[in-house]
């Protein structure tokens, strides 16, 4: 999933700026895949479909974009933590609905499978 690849982009950064290594190459690189993704997920959203939900989501990456602008050019690991956590709870929101979706569907009668029996 794509809150995975920020997620773990955002690790790297943070890691090395909390090591004070002085690889702030690797951190802005790494910053940078993280707003990428994000900058995806954005483009993504379907606001007809999607209505409030999918206004609300782009704000909150836009928040996430600029948060990460921020700290990418202080190398301040704060905002970065900040982006990471959001993206985590998004993600396990995600994965719940998933999850809900699923056992709804197999619940119903609908298991995944198809009845070739005629």
């Amino acid at each position: 999933m794509l809150y995975d690849g920020a997620v773990k982009s955002l690790n790297i950064a943070i890691e090395i700026l909390e090591k004070k290594e002085h690889k702030l190459d690797i951190v802005s690189n790494n910053v940078i895949k993280a707003q990428d993704i994000i900058s995806e997920l954005m483009v993504s959203l379907d606001f007809e479909k999607g209505g409030e939900i999918a206004k609300d989501l782009f704000n909150i990456y836009m928040y996430m974009n600029r948060e990460l602008l921020s700290g990418n050019i202080k190398k301040e690991i704060e905002p970065l933590k900040n982006v990471r956590k959001f993206l985590m709870d998004l993600r396990e929101a995600w994965n719940e609905i998933a999850d809900k979706t699923y056992s709804e569907v197999k619940t119903a009668g609908h298991g995944g499978s198809v009845n070739i029996a005629g």
